[in-house]
């Protein structure tokens, strides 16, 4: 008897930056390590491996607010944490691929890229795709709205920082 294999999930998530250029743009996205400054997440720091080299492991966490269960119960809060792999980074073409290692979040295997193209004269336009195995008690639709906003929280953020400098 043979196994089926649950097909994966693929998403794409796109964010224009029409006034941000695209090394600016770059820049903030191949400093894997400091992802916290860009995304809705509390901390990032290096594990290990050279900083911009493929194999660059990052601690990422993330606290979040569960409601209880049942008519007393109360909000619990939880650390969720995931250890990440910088996998490829190319500065030429402007993208990075890097896989979700061991976590406590819902992923089994999740690898993402994340592309950087130029758009019209002086802006930008980031592409975040993914493949993943299917999450229990998920939907895709869930998890890609999950990328989406965090792809636009992240846009937010380069912008402003772009006006700023």
């Amino acid at each position: 008897m043979t196994e089926e294999s649950t097909p994966k999930w693929e998403g794409k998530a796109m964010a224009e930056l029409p006034a941000t250029d695209p090394q600016f743009t770059w820049e903030v996205l191949e400093d894997f390590c400091n992802v916290h400054k860009w995304l809705p997440i509390e901390t990032c720091y290096h594990v290990e491996g050279v900083s911009g080299q493929p194999g660059l492991i990052r601690y990422c966490t993330l606290t979040v607010e569960e409601e209880g269960v049942g008519d007393d119960a109360e909000k619990t809060t939880t650390l969720k944490w995931a250890k990440e792999k910088l996998l490829e980074i190319d500065p030429v073409q402007r993208c990075l691929t890097y896989e979700v290692g061991e976590n406590n979040l819902v992923f089994k295997s999740y690898v993402a890229t994340i592309k950087v193209f130029p758009m019209n004269q002086d802006g930008s336009k980031i592409e975040w795709s993914f493949v993943c195995d299917p999450v229990q008690g998920w939907s895709f639709q869930k998890l890609n709205s999950l990328i989406e906003s965090y792809l636009e929280f992240m846009v937010k953020k380069i912008e402003l920082s772009c006006n700023t400098n």
